[in-house]
């Protein structure tokens, strides 16, 4: 649907937002002013019906949705088009990565990637004392969410501890930021337990970061990945021309019969729709918008084409099999019933092989193949559990959760979350969570992320927001604010069913 004239008005004189925010609003409706990339009828009945999604990316991609540009090397060449040097020390190299954020775009506007940024700025801080490194790194860190104010914008720590992750994580726990978004990757072999409880401690302040089983990516992205947005793993270099997903609770809805008709019909068939309209994206921007031949993150091998893919989501699964049960006369439910949650596995594992046959054009970023991935969820989901999540609310305990979900985990190599609520108790037991974090990894899980529910942030999709700043509705600083306004008032993500640790009892490395 095109937007209105009250629609553009209405952006352009409701006191609630910001400056920045009304230019890209009406940058977003000036867009949709535009005929969207041609696709079939049945396809556009599918994504009017929002049996498929196209994530309201816009009618004329003209810039990737997610970009993670290599900072290190520009760091090393310099920019011609920034007209910079390269670094020489920490200063530059703080200054020369906030010049190129501001010059790097995505689908929200702000960069959804500043790098690992331990890894970029070691190199650069032999000469400068902890004191000096606290004090310029927090410059810096508040810089970045003052003038990045959206919470997608996500940085990546390495495995091995090492000065710059000790100080960032301080700076956490000192300035309770939104901005950035932060994954540690945990490798079992070279990730200290101190290291790891540090970051434990910093999630128990301000919610940040999640854990990221590093052996598992590399086996599927390289050595070379980062997580970026909410739980989007992709290609240094590179990145993800669009996300597209599909709606598993609306596909069983748009299909009779059962579990046997669901699987020979009805899923092909939705699969393949979405796999039109993902593709018809990705020419758009490839053969039309011109962003791989003219844009100077490309010209100066920040990033190259065949580096990137794209990202076939899916949501909803809960719902689907639940409905799929009650067809075949079972009782139980997802992440409560064996029988369940092995028809659970069955749809993910099958969509898995379907993806993976299907040819995508200017996805050599992953063999020619869009990368699957467990879409967590935005503000309009109603009715409709992200991902492959359990349903929020009827979560089980905690060894029966990471069971009933890990299993997905190995399908998904563009990224898949779940996210734990812990009480006080934790906080008592921080040694029983890192414990948790490594066997929950050492199960399966690609990603592990968790809460506390008595501090100020809630974990929305992925993304993080503050209660102190909901309250301050209607007006937000962070445009990402807004929307996890959405997802508390009608998807209540604030009552996730909160876990007791004691000390040790619930880590499942024992018994699993």
């Amino acid at each position: 649907m095109f937007p209105t004239l009250p629609q553009i008005r209405a952006m352009v004189t409701d006191p609630k937002y910001t400056y920045r925010q009304r230019v890209a609003g009406l940058a977003t409706l000036a867009e949709n002013l535009l005929e969207p990339p041609h696709i079939s009828d049945e396809c556009a009945q599918a994504l009017e019906k929002r049996i498929i999604c196209d994530m309201f990316e816009g009618s004329a991609p003209y810039r990737p949705r997610y970009l993670l540009p290599d900072y290190a090397r520009t760091l090393r060449e310099g920019s011609l088009f920034l007209e910079l040097p390269p670094a020489a020390n920490i200063d530059d190299a703080l200054a020369f990565l906030l010049i190129i954020y501001s010059q790097t775009p995505s689908i929200t506007g702000y960069p959804v990637y500043f790098g690992d940024l331990d890894t970029l700025l070691l190199p650069y801080i032999n000469d400068v004392s902890d004191a000096d490194l606290y004090t310029k790194l927090k410059r810096f860190w508040i810089s970045l969410d003052r003038m990045f104010p959206d919470a997608f914008a996500h940085t990546n720590l390495s495995p091995v501890y090492n000065r710059v992750a000790k100080t960032i994580l301080a700076l956490e726990r000192e300035l309770l930021q939104v901005v950035p978004n932060i994954s540690l990757k945990v490798d079992p072999h070279v990730t200290s337990d101190e290291y790891v409880l540090d970051a434990v401690q910093t999630v128990f302040a301000c919610g940040k970061p999640h854990f990221i089983n590093d052996v598992m990516m590399k086996s599927n992205l390289g050595p070379d990945y980062a997580a970026v947005s909410c739980y989007n793993s992709l290609k240094i270099g590179g990145g993800s021309h669009t996300l597209v997903r599909i709606n598993l609770k609306e596909t069983v809805l748009a299909g009779e019969g059962g579990v046997e008709k669901f699987f020979a019909e009805t899923l092909p068939h939705y699969l393949e729709l979405t796999s039109e309209l993902m593709e018809a994206r990705i020419r758009f921007l490839v053969e039309e918008s011109n962003f791989y031949t003219s844009n100077w993150l490309v010209k100066e091998g920040l990033l190259t084409l065949d580096k990137f893919s794209a990202m076939f989501g899916i949501f909803g699964l809960a719902e689907a099999v639940n409905i799929l049960m009650r067809r075949e006369g079972l009782e139980g439910t997802y992440g409560h019933s064996s029988i369940a949650d092995d028809l659970g596995y069955r749809i993910t594992s099958t969509i898995a092989q379907i993806v993976a046959s299907r040819p995508m054009p200017y996805c050599d970023g992953n063999a020619g193949r869009a990368f699957l991935h467990s879409q967590s969820g935005i503000d309009l989901d109603l009715g409709v559990t992200a991902g492959t999540r359990i349903p929020i609310g009827t979560e089980p305990p905690l060894i029966e959760h990471l069971r009933t979900v890990s299993r997905h985990h190995h399908l998904f190599a563009a990224g898949i979350s779940d996210i734990l609520s812990f009480d006080e108790t934790a906080v008592k037991n921080p040694e029983a969570v890192v414990d948790i974090i490594r066997g929950a990894f050492a199960n399966g899980m690609r990603d592990f992320t968790f809460n506390l529910d008595s501090n100020d942030f809630i974990r929305i999709t992925g993304y993080l927001v503050r209660k102190s700043d909901l309250a301050k509705m209607p007006s937000a600083r962070h445009g990402s604010t807004y929307l996890g306004a959405g997802s508390v008032a009608d998807s209540h993500v604030d009552q996730r069913q909160v876990k007791r640790v004691m000390s040790h009892e619930s880590s499942p490395r024992a018994g699993s």
